[in-house]
């Protein structure tokens, strides 16, 4: 375990495990776990954690029976492990809270959108040939901000270079003229704060996932409309990912399916009519993504309601199986599945809501981030539900909405792979053998009993044992891959 991670032990630590812990030295608590006689059955328990920074505890009595006669297979009581619990994974998607399980959420999320373009999971392997797109949609401009270009060539080009200096009405200089750095803390930040329309940024970001669902059903009412006029029927799947950009606004990154309609057998995949192509697909959700647009209900400072549309960057582009087209669908899964463990860090902002003990703290109105916070607060305070809904999700930004879905028959669901993950787990115990040619009902009595790790050395002993298991996995997918 690196320095840092060391320096953060008391946060991954229960508070309430006793004062006495106070006393111990991280040495003591390490050599009091280590020379236990039950430490490996004690590693093996906490390895079930799968490295997760602050896990959950629970007191449990597991069952295993035989669904056909009733027989106890297996029975587990967690007062017989040596912490009188058992550790689970907390789950966390937000890398920035817990790496461990952002990693399993990624990889899962990874394989979800992969056997959508390539099959496998449950998907017939015929919809690698199948149109696909994958299409960006953004945020409009709220008003100008630094920004970083870079051009086919690779170079920087300036943020906002003007040939005559200019100034907005507050005074401020509306160029910029620098070539920024990846890490600038200028990205995204206006030019101009007051001239920012911030209002207009939170209530775009609460009604985003409005603005998607009626993009969607625009997009397949259009594919309706081609597919009759050569007498077939289509159906479009899609898989999303929300990603927060450093200006504070969310945007979506999608990859489109499209799929034929068997009329006998509706639930199989087939492949869809050749006068179906995507390269239409991809004209067809440039004209949607124009033209999608509704009104906000009224507020009193916005009485016509503001307008939510989309950014003029929508770039749909066809996505190939091989390296001949544009992106290919290892490069789309990988790109969708990395952003799918991210939350408002781009932004700036820490995960954590906030609350009325800590609001003044967050609405900082000498931050971009402050003012956005600010203008959520402020526009939560009118009755109606969409505007209410900011003051909760203040902590986002204004945006409320799922960072992963899909529709229904586009692929596997992450609830399927994490079955198919326990069943994996249950067959290493070594009762599997039993289980195996028997179906298994598993009764569970389970009471909360803390998060985290009891001792900062159990904490690190953990993390260890599980960063020196996924470093043996790595090594073995490489030695598989150079035999394969």
């Amino acid at each position: 375990m690196t320095v840092p991670a060391l320096a953060l032990i008391p946060v991954l630590t229960d508070p309430g495990t006793g004062s006495w812990a106070n006393f111990r030295t991280l040495d003591d608590e390490l050599l009091d776990r280590a020379t236990r006689e039950d430490y490996q059955h004690w590693l093996s328990a906490a390895s079930a954690a799968g490295g997760c920074i602050r896990p959950i505890r629970l007191r449990s009595t597991i069952r295993d029976i035989d669904a056909a006669t009733g027989e106890l297979l297996h029975r587990l009581n967690t007062e017989d492990t040596p912490d009188g619990v058992i550790y689970l994974p907390c789950g966390d998607r937000r890398a920035s809270v817990c790496p461990p399980c952002a990693e399993t959420y990624r990889a899962d999320t990874y394989q979800l959108i992969r056997a959508g373009l390539a099959g496998g999971k449950g998907m017939p392997e015929s919809v690698a040939v199948h149109p696909c797109v994958f299409a960006t949609f953004t945020a409009p401009s709220f008003g100008p901000v630094h920004t970083r270009v870079t051009t086919s060539g690779g170079a920087v080009a300036r943020c906002r270079p003007r040939r005559k200096t200019s100034y907005c009405t507050h005074g401020q200089r509306i160029s910029c003229g620098q070539r920024h750095k990846e890490d600038d803390s200028s990205l995204g930040r206006p030019l101009c704060p007051d001239c920012y329309d911030y209002n207009a940024a939170v209530v775009w970001n609460a009604h985003s996932s409005e603005l998607w669902r009626r993009t969607v059903i625009t997009l397949r009412r259009r594919l309706d409309q081609r597919a009759k006029v050569h007498g077939v029927r289509i159906r479009l799947s899609y898989a999303k990912v929300a990603e927060f950009q450093r200006r504070g606004l969310i945007h979506f990154h999608a990859i489109f399916r499209l799929d034929g309609l068997d009329p006998v057998h509706p639930e199989r995949t087939v492949q869809p009519h050749p006068a179906i192509t995507a390269d239409g697909l991809a004209d067809l959700i440039r004209q949607v993504a124009a033209t999608a647009w509704f009104a906000t209900v009224p507020h009193p400072a916005k009485p016509k309601g503001w307008d939510i549309r989309w950014g003029a960057q929508v770039d749909p582009r066809v996505v190939r199986l091989t390296d001949d087209g544009e992106v290919t669908d290892i490069a789309v899964a990988s790109y969708l599945a990395k952003y799918a463990t991210k939350s408002t860090e781009p932004a700036g902002m820490l995960p954590g809501r906030i609350t009325a003990h800590n609001a003044k703290a967050y609405a900082d109105k000498r931050t971009h981030q402050g003012r956005l916070v600010t203008a959520c607060l402020k526009i939560g305070g009118h009755p109606h539900e969409d505007y209410q809904a900011l003051r909760r999700w203040a902590h986002m930004l204004g945006y409320r909405g799922h960072f992963a879905t899909k529709s229904r028959r586009y692929s596997t669901t992450m609830r399927a792979l994490r079955a198919a993950r326990r069943e994996w787990q249950r067959r290493q115990k070594p009762l599997a053998s039993i289980r195996r040619d028997k179906p298994v009902l598993t009764l569970t009595d389970l009471e909360w009993a803390g998060r985290g790790w009891r001792t900062g050395g159990d904490a690190l002993l953990a993390l260890s044992a599980a960063a020196r298991a996924r470093e043996h996995r790595r090594v073995a997918r490489e030695e598989l891959a150079c035999t394969t």
